[in-house]
Protein backbone atom coordinates (compact mmCIF):
# COMPACT_ATOMS: atom_id res chain seq x y z
CA UNK A 1 0.00 0.00 0.00
CA UNK A 2 1.69 3.40 -1.18
CA UNK A 3 2.23 5.82 1.75
CA UNK A 4 -0.31 8.51 0.11
CA UNK A 5 -3.21 5.54 0.80
CA UNK A 6 -2.20 4.90 4.63
CA UNK A 7 -2.07 8.34 5.18
CA UNK A 8 -5.66 8.38 4.35
CA UNK A 9 -6.50 5.76 6.29
CA UNK A 10 -4.59 7.16 9.38
CA UNK A 11 -6.57 10.74 8.59
CA UNK A 12 -9.92 8.52 8.36
CA UNK A 13 -9.15 6.59 11.85
CA UNK A 14 -9.13 10.16 13.40
CA UNK A 15 -12.05 11.95 11.93
CA UNK A 16 -15.23 11.99 13.75
CA UNK A 17 -17.51 11.42 10.85
CA UNK A 18 -15.83 8.23 9.86
CA UNK A 19 -17.08 5.13 11.44
CA UNK A 20 -15.88 1.64 10.62
CA UNK A 21 -17.26 -1.64 10.98
CA UNK A 22 -15.81 -4.63 8.99
CA UNK A 23 -17.27 -7.98 8.61
CA UNK A 24 -15.53 -9.96 10.92
CA UNK A 25 -16.42 -6.82 13.67
CA UNK A 26 -19.72 -7.20 13.25
CA UNK A 27 -20.29 -11.21 13.32
CA UNK A 28 -17.88 -11.10 16.35
CA UNK A 29 -19.07 -7.52 18.12
CA UNK A 30 -22.39 -6.57 16.83
CA UNK A 31 -22.27 -2.94 16.25
CA UNK A 32 -23.19 -0.27 19.13
CA UNK A 33 -24.43 2.07 16.74
CA UNK A 34 -27.41 -0.29 15.48
CA UNK A 35 -30.56 1.14 16.50
CA UNK A 36 -28.67 4.05 17.93
CA UNK A 37 -27.97 6.45 15.00
CA UNK A 38 -30.24 9.01 16.25
CA UNK A 39 -29.35 9.41 19.76
CA UNK A 40 -25.63 8.36 19.90
CA UNK A 41 -24.65 9.75 16.69
CA UNK A 42 -26.35 12.88 15.22
CA UNK A 43 -28.38 13.42 18.01
CA UNK A 44 -31.05 14.68 16.87
CA UNK A 45 -34.55 12.67 15.45
CA UNK A 46 -34.07 13.74 11.96
CA UNK A 47 -34.69 11.47 9.35
CA UNK A 48 -32.03 9.21 8.65
CA UNK A 49 -31.03 8.94 4.49
CA UNK A 50 -28.02 5.93 3.18
CA UNK A 51 -26.36 6.32 0.02
CA UNK A 52 -24.93 2.77 -1.06
CA UNK A 53 -21.46 2.72 -2.48
CA UNK A 54 -21.11 6.51 -1.98
CA UNK A 55 -17.50 6.52 -3.57
CA UNK A 56 -15.72 9.86 -2.56
CA UNK A 57 -18.60 10.80 -1.30
CA UNK A 58 -19.82 14.07 -3.84
CA UNK A 59 -23.79 13.10 -3.58
CA UNK A 60 -23.41 12.35 0.50
CA UNK A 61 -21.76 15.87 0.77
CA UNK A 62 -24.25 17.43 -1.90
CA UNK A 63 -27.15 16.08 -0.01
CA UNK A 64 -26.35 17.11 3.32
CA UNK A 65 -25.44 20.74 2.21
CA UNK A 66 -28.89 20.89 0.12
CA UNK A 67 -31.30 19.06 3.09
CA UNK A 68 -29.70 20.20 6.49
CA UNK A 69 -33.16 18.77 7.87
CA UNK A 70 -32.24 15.39 7.07
CA UNK A 71 -28.92 12.96 8.05
CA UNK A 72 -26.50 11.71 5.70
CA UNK A 73 -24.76 8.30 5.56
CA UNK A 74 -22.73 7.96 3.09
CA UNK A 75 -21.55 4.10 2.70
CA UNK A 76 -18.89 2.27 1.02
CA UNK A 77 -15.78 -0.33 1.42
CA UNK A 78 -13.14 2.04 -0.38
CA UNK A 79 -11.49 3.97 1.95
CA UNK A 80 -8.90 5.95 0.11
CA UNK A 81 -11.84 7.15 -2.18
CA UNK A 82 -14.38 7.67 1.15
CA UNK A 83 -11.43 10.16 2.18
CA UNK A 84 -12.57 13.31 0.14
CA UNK A 85 -15.85 13.49 1.18
CA UNK A 86 -15.13 12.84 4.96
CA UNK A 87 -12.37 15.80 4.80
CA UNK A 88 -15.14 17.99 3.24
CA UNK A 89 -17.37 17.33 5.71
CA UNK A 90 -15.29 18.00 8.42
CA UNK A 91 -13.79 21.29 6.42
CA UNK A 92 -17.40 22.74 6.14
CA UNK A 93 -18.28 22.25 9.24
CA UNK A 94 -21.33 19.61 8.19
CA UNK A 95 -23.41 18.12 11.36
CA UNK A 96 -25.74 16.16 9.49
CA UNK A 97 -23.26 13.92 7.82
CA UNK A 98 -21.53 10.24 8.71
CA UNK A 99 -19.60 7.91 6.41
CA UNK A 100 -19.30 4.33 7.41
CA UNK A 101 -16.67 1.92 5.78
CA UNK A 102 -18.03 -1.54 5.12
CA UNK A 103 -19.25 -4.22 3.23
CA UNK A 104 -22.85 -3.30 1.61
CA UNK A 105 -23.65 -7.23 2.34
CA UNK A 106 -23.38 -6.02 6.14
CA UNK A 107 -25.99 -3.34 5.80
CA UNK A 108 -29.07 -4.65 7.47
CA UNK A 109 -26.68 -5.81 10.18
CA UNK A 110 -26.32 -1.97 10.77
CA UNK A 111 -29.19 -0.30 10.91
CA UNK A 112 -32.20 -1.50 13.12
CA UNK A 113 -36.22 -1.81 12.02
CA UNK A 114 -37.58 1.47 10.50
CA UNK A 115 -34.18 3.20 11.51
CA UNK A 116 -33.64 4.81 7.70
CA UNK A 117 -36.05 6.51 5.97
CA UNK A 118 -34.69 7.04 2.56
CA UNK A 119 -31.91 5.59 0.00
CA UNK A 120 -29.86 6.63 -2.98
CA UNK A 121 -28.07 4.27 -4.93
CA UNK A 122 -25.47 6.38 -7.16
CA UNK A 123 -24.18 4.97 -10.48
CA UNK A 124 -23.92 1.51 -8.77
CA UNK A 125 -22.50 -1.09 -10.66
CA UNK A 126 -25.20 -3.07 -12.67
CA UNK A 127 -24.07 -6.25 -11.84
CA UNK A 128 -25.22 -7.41 -15.10
CA UNK A 129 -24.22 -11.18 -14.59
CA UNK A 130 -25.13 -12.12 -11.04
CA UNK A 131 -28.69 -10.44 -10.27
CA UNK A 132 -27.90 -11.15 -6.03
CA UNK A 133 -24.95 -8.58 -6.34
CA UNK A 134 -27.59 -5.93 -8.24
CA UNK A 135 -28.56 -3.09 -5.58
CA UNK A 136 -32.04 -2.86 -7.19
CA UNK A 137 -32.32 -6.71 -7.09
CA UNK A 138 -35.21 -8.51 -4.91
CA UNK A 139 -32.66 -10.16 -3.13
CA UNK A 140 -31.65 -6.43 -1.91
CA UNK A 141 -34.64 -5.01 -1.65
CA UNK A 142 -35.87 -7.89 1.20
CA UNK A 143 -32.46 -6.60 3.29
CA UNK A 144 -33.98 -2.88 2.69
CA UNK A 145 -36.98 -3.92 4.29
CA UNK A 146 -35.39 -4.87 7.71
CA UNK A 147 -34.23 -1.42 8.40
CA UNK A 148 -36.30 1.02 5.99
CA UNK A 149 -40.00 2.57 6.98
CA UNK A 150 -42.53 1.25 5.51
CA UNK A 151 -42.86 2.52 2.36
CA UNK A 152 -39.18 4.45 2.51
CA UNK A 153 -38.02 5.77 -0.56
CA UNK A 154 -35.35 3.99 -2.46
CA UNK A 155 -33.68 6.85 -5.80
CA UNK A 156 -31.93 5.10 -8.47
CA UNK A 157 -29.80 7.36 -10.50
CA UNK A 158 -27.42 5.50 -13.10
CA UNK A 159 -25.88 5.55 -16.67
CA UNK A 160 -26.94 2.33 -17.05
CA UNK A 161 -30.04 1.25 -19.52
CA UNK A 162 -29.61 -2.46 -18.51
CA UNK A 163 -29.73 -1.18 -14.88
CA UNK A 164 -32.67 1.00 -15.30
CA UNK A 165 -34.63 -1.27 -17.33
CA UNK A 166 -34.09 -4.20 -15.05
CA UNK A 167 -35.33 -2.10 -12.02
CA UNK A 168 -38.44 -0.54 -13.75
CA UNK A 169 -39.40 -3.90 -14.56
CA UNK A 170 -39.07 -5.11 -10.85
CA UNK A 171 -40.87 -2.37 -9.03
CA UNK A 172 -43.73 -2.82 -11.74
CA UNK A 173 -43.74 -6.75 -11.19
CA UNK A 174 -44.19 -6.52 -7.68
CA UNK A 175 -46.26 -3.40 -7.90
CA UNK A 176 -44.16 -1.20 -6.12
CA UNK A 177 -45.31 2.59 -6.24
CA UNK A 178 -43.47 4.31 -8.78
CA UNK A 179 -43.17 7.79 -7.86
CA UNK A 180 -40.81 8.98 -10.82
CA UNK A 181 -39.31 7.21 -13.96
CA UNK A 182 -36.84 9.14 -16.53
CA UNK A 183 -34.66 7.87 -19.11
CA UNK A 184 -32.73 10.69 -20.07
CA UNK A 185 -32.80 12.85 -16.90
CA UNK A 186 -31.34 16.22 -18.30
CA UNK A 187 -33.90 16.36 -21.16
CA UNK A 188 -36.90 16.43 -18.60
CA UNK A 189 -38.41 19.69 -17.70
CA UNK A 190 -39.81 20.95 -14.16
CA UNK A 191 -37.47 18.31 -12.03
CA UNK A 192 -36.14 19.12 -8.96
CA UNK A 193 -32.96 21.00 -9.42
CA UNK A 194 -31.07 18.68 -6.31
CA UNK A 195 -31.11 15.75 -9.26
CA UNK A 196 -28.79 18.04 -11.74
CA UNK A 197 -27.14 20.22 -9.40
CA UNK A 198 -25.65 17.36 -7.88
CA UNK A 199 -23.13 15.62 -9.76
CA UNK A 200 -20.49 13.02 -9.34
CA UNK A 201 -17.35 12.23 -10.83
CA UNK A 202 -18.36 9.21 -12.45
CA UNK A 203 -21.85 11.15 -13.81
CA UNK A 204 -19.99 13.88 -15.32
CA UNK A 205 -17.82 11.46 -16.91
CA UNK A 206 -20.62 9.59 -18.58
CA UNK A 207 -22.54 13.05 -19.71
CA UNK A 208 -19.19 14.37 -21.60
CA UNK A 209 -19.80 10.50 -23.95
CA UNK A 210 -23.25 11.49 -24.09
CA UNK A 211 -24.57 8.94 -21.77
CA UNK A 212 -28.49 9.82 -20.86
CA UNK A 213 -28.75 9.69 -17.06
CA UNK A 214 -31.60 7.38 -15.91
CA UNK A 215 -33.43 8.55 -12.56
CA UNK A 216 -36.37 6.09 -10.93
CA UNK A 217 -37.43 6.50 -7.76
CA UNK A 218 -39.95 4.22 -5.96
CA UNK A 219 -41.05 3.26 -2.59
CA UNK A 220 -40.94 -0.15 -0.57
CA UNK A 221 -43.53 -1.33 1.58
CA UNK A 222 -43.09 -3.69 3.81
CA UNK A 223 -45.56 -6.16 3.20
CA UNK A 224 -46.20 -8.02 -0.12
CA UNK A 225 -43.81 -10.86 -1.73
CA UNK A 226 -40.92 -9.87 -3.99
CA UNK A 227 -40.64 -11.74 -7.36
CA UNK A 228 -37.46 -11.34 -10.17
CA UNK A 229 -38.83 -9.71 -13.52
CA UNK A 230 -38.59 -12.67 -16.22
CA UNK A 231 -37.17 -10.66 -19.07
CA UNK A 232 -33.94 -10.37 -21.70
CA UNK A 233 -32.37 -6.99 -21.05
CA UNK A 234 -29.79 -5.92 -23.80
CA UNK A 235 -26.45 -5.40 -21.97
CA UNK A 236 -24.47 -2.13 -21.67
CA UNK A 237 -23.02 -2.12 -25.16
CA UNK A 238 -20.16 0.45 -23.25
CA UNK A 239 -19.16 -1.35 -20.78
CA UNK A 240 -16.77 -4.36 -20.97
CA UNK A 241 -19.33 -7.88 -21.22
CA UNK A 242 -18.98 -10.76 -23.43
CA UNK A 243 -22.74 -11.65 -23.85
CA UNK A 244 -25.37 -9.41 -25.73
CA UNK A 245 -28.70 -10.16 -23.55
CA UNK A 246 -29.10 -10.97 -19.90
CA UNK A 247 -31.92 -13.07 -18.74
CA UNK A 248 -33.41 -11.79 -15.49
CA UNK A 249 -34.54 -15.37 -14.92
CA UNK A 250 -31.25 -17.05 -14.93
CA UNK A 251 -29.41 -14.38 -13.00
CA UNK A 252 -31.94 -14.09 -10.50
CA UNK A 253 -31.17 -17.44 -9.06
Amino acid sequence: MGKGKLAKFAEMAENPLVVECPFWQLQKEGFSLKGNWHQLFFKNDNPIVLELGCGRGEYTIGLARRFPDKNFIGIDIKGARMWHGAKTAVEEGLQNVAFLRTNIECIDGLFAENEVAELWLTFSDPQMKKATKRLTSTYFMERYRRFLVDNGVINVKTDSNFLATYTKYMVERNSLPLLQCTFDLYAEKDIDSSLTDIRTYYESMWLERGIPIKYLKFQLPHEGALEEPDIEIPVDGYRSYNHQVVSTKKTGK
